[in-house]
């Protein structure tokens, strides 16, 4: 078999056959180009679809939930509706203790300032956080390092600022590492600047400060402005979180029912969505690359049937002399193969081609809508196989047609 593959009359006889008719060999060949061009240029995109998300959410422990405190709907225990909800921090240690599933906690403040430098001013969130924040929204530092624990433990005057913030209260190839900066009308030493994100999850992080001297500074006692609570990736988030609010409820005297009470985000519940879309997407591509493929491989079939009635006389007289069924038949299957082949890599070539484009076109840049659009190699070389199977399969049709013909029969037709 791989005797007569490399033998140059085989090829010679592929080469007469469809040189015969080009147009009709090349229209043959077009739905199996665009089966594989829909193939690789559709997975392409999903993936690329699939890396923007990534980085756009890479930061964040995706199985999260943020939880805040807002203002009751129901009258309970003495209390009348519309009674504002505020968290602590001993309602933040209490469901860390008591629900299942958690892995972090990170209770957060907020509040708005003027910084100023020098001459420079503006206006800043202020994030009062805990080293933990950097585990669960890893900061990308482009100089300097994130709060620690040390910051914690000793009230320190030290602030993260955001890439933004720097380009605003310092002059160009300023190094602000070590310098001072004035919040709240107190100094703060500059310890790092992280790179600002492409997504805002939460309240906007221009600037970090340890979690207890925003207490202090801002005279903010027991409480805080929301909590981040991250599940172990074995539970379900969404069940942490009703776990947690009604936990909440109990613990500030809330009706169970109050739906208003306590507001949410689940991030985990937004990632799952986001991630069924794009394996849907993935899903749908390969089906509709698939039925194109076999619709075109089809085509290919239909002609080479025309094909066979077309070469009866010369089949006949290769019969006469002493050629084998099995000899027609892996001649007809290798030309039915070849034809699925080049029309399979044109459609590859096609489309990378397209996916360069796309990369080119919509792929620059922080907000790209498209990232690194591409297929793998084990996909290309499982499109390939596909392509064999199917030319060999649909190949036999016309290659059974073929020996069909009886020889006299064959040497009578004109």
């Amino acid at each position: 078999m791989f005797k007569f593959l490399f033998d140059r009359d085989t090829w010679q006889e592929v080469y007469d056959s469809f040189s015969k008719n080009k147009l009709r060999s090349i229209l043959t060949m077009v739905g199996v180009w665009w089966g594989i061009l829909l193939l690789i240029g559709l997975l392409g995109s999903a993936k690329g679809l699939e890396n923007s998300f990534n980085r756009l959410f890479g930061s964040f422990a995706t199985n999260s939930v943020f939880v805040w405190g807002q203002s009751t709907s129901k009258p309970f225990k003495g209390f009348q509706e519309g009674r504002r909800v505020k968290l602590s921090l001993t309602d933040a240690k209490k469901v860390e203790e008591n629900v299942e599933g958690i892995e972090f906690l990170v209770p957060r403040n907020q509040n708005q300032s003027t910084v100023v430098r020098n001459f420079l001013s503006s206006s800043f969130s202020i994030n009062g956080d805990y080293p933990l924040l950097d585990q669960v929204q890893k900061k990308k530092l482009i100089h300097g390092r994130f709060i620690n624990q040390n910051d914690i433990d000793d009230n320190k005057k030290v602030v993260v600022i955001s890439e933004d913030a720097y380009k605003q209260l310092f002059e160009k190839d300023v190094m602000p590492i070590g310098e001072y900066i004035e919040i709240n009308n107190i100094n703060f030493m500059v310890i790092g600047i992280f790179e600002n994100g492409n997504v805002n999850m939460g309240p906007t992080s221009d600037m970090h400060i340890p979690f207890t001297t925003f207490q202090q500074i801002y005279n903010q006692g027991d409480q805080i402005g929301w909590m981040m609570i991250t599940g172990k990736p074995e539970y379900d988030i969404k069940q942490i979180e009703e776990d947690a609010k009604l936990l909440l409820k109990n613990l500030n005297k809330i009706h169970p029912k109050d739906q208003r009470a306590f507001g949410s985000f689940n991030l985990g519940n937004e990632f799952a969505k986001i991630t069924g879309f794009l394996t849907g997407m993935q899903f749908l591509t390969w089906f509709v690359g698939i039925a194109t493929l076999f619709a075109g491989v089809f085509a290919i079939g239909n002609i080479l049937l025309i094909t066979v009635k077309e070469r009866t006389k010369e089949i006949g007289v290769r019969r006469a002399l002493g050629a084998t069924p099995f000899e027609i038949k892996r001649q007809i299957v290798v030309e039915a193969v070849f034809l699925t082949i080049v029309a399979g890599l044109f459609g590859i070539i096609t489309g990378g081609w397209i996916l360069i484009l796309l990369d080119h076109f919509f792929g620059q840049g922080e907000d790209a809508a498209i990232v690194n659009a591409s297929v793998s190699i084990g996909v290309v070389f499982i499109a390939l196989i596909i392509l064999v199977v199917l030319g060999t399969l649909i190949g036999l049709i016309p290659a059974f047609k073929a020996t069909s013909i009886k020889p006299i029969e064959a040497l009578r037709e004109e």
